[in-house]
């Protein structure tokens, strides 16, 4: 009798598992498959793709969102952030990367709002020499500093010879590409 209680027991614990994630995972994957990719976007680049995988090693996600929020939920249209974001732009993206919180801006159309790659180098580096109040770490370890400049070196800090290493203009090229400001088909 003990072992017939124990075995519903568990039989229902398992039961209550699969159900929340079928409630949460399943059913909402299985919907987003079925949506197109906005007629604007495009796929990522193998140098975007290797920026991407960099900006997730280096933890952007978790001061950074991507998911710019509609009018009502936040005050993202008036800070110039473009058009609330719709299913369709995270088509290419695997795993999406909305982001935990917003420490930092949201960067779903930084690309749009900064696209200086010379800003997004320094920024790097440096985030205070181009915004003085931020609380975004520098990112030393994506640059180089050498003796003397080629003539493929991306120079960031000239004094110093300081030039971007090819994760840091990965990472740039990938925050390049995060712009979602064509317009949408609903």
């Amino acid at each position: 009798m003990i072992f017939i209680r124990l075995w519903v027991f568990f039989a229902g614990v398992l039961a209550t598992i699969f159900l929340g994630w079928a409630a949460l995972v399943g059913v909402p994957g299985l919907q987003l498959r079925s949506v197109p990719a906005q007629p604007d976007l495009r796929p990522y680049t193998f140098e975007q793709m290797h920026g991407r995988q960099i900006y997730i090693r280096e933890g952007c996600l978790y001061c950074h969102s991507q998911q710019t929020r509609p009018e009502g939920f936040g005050a993202d249209q008036k800070r110039l952030w473009g058009r609330p974001a719709v299913p369709g732009d995270y088509v290419y993206d695997q795993p999406h990367l909305l982001g935990t919180s917003r420490t930092g801006p949201d960067l779903l159309n930084i690309g749009a709002r900064q696209p200086s790659r010379d800003w997004h180098f320094a920024h790097l580096y440096n985030p205070r020499a181009v915004a003085p109040k931020s609380l975004m770490p520098p990112f030393p370890w994506l640059f180089e500093e050498k003796a003397s400049v080629g003539p493929g070196d991306v120079v960031v800090n000239a004094d110093r010879n300081v030039c971007a290493t090819r994760e840091a203009q990965d990472l740039v090229e990938y925050l390049l590409g995060l712009n979602h400001t064509y317009p949408v088909k609903r």
